[in-house]
């Protein structure tokens, strides 16, 4: 995932500097299309479920309140975001787990 802007905004009625970074997951959503049509991950005992850009999970885990070294509460994070169905194009392999 390739960063493509940032900018530094200040919110004067709350005194706050607010960061807006700006990615392009092209690349990611690229990769995880070229995983799932090669079979990659696709059998035996471990899957490859996707391939998230780490940015966007500490963007998930963030907006979740989980801290980033809660193994259990990030993976939970994880798993039901891409199991939403809005993040679908991440996914390599379409199974349930």
């Amino acid at each position: 995932m390739a960063k493509i802007g940032e900018q530094i905004l200040y919110d004067n009625s709350e005194d706050k500097v607010i960061i807006k970074k700006t990615y392009d997951v092209n690349p990611e959503l690229k990769r995880a299309e070229m995983l799932r049509n090669s079979g990659v991950g696709l059998t035996g005992e471990k899957r490859l479920v996707g391939s998230i850009p780490l940015q966007l999970i500490t963007q998930w885990c963030k907006e979740a309140g989980v801290a980033w070294d809660d193994h259990d509460g990030r993976q939970a994070v994880m798993k039901r975001k891409i199991m939403s169905g809005e993040f679908d194009k991440f996914r390599v392999w379409k199974g349930k787990f």
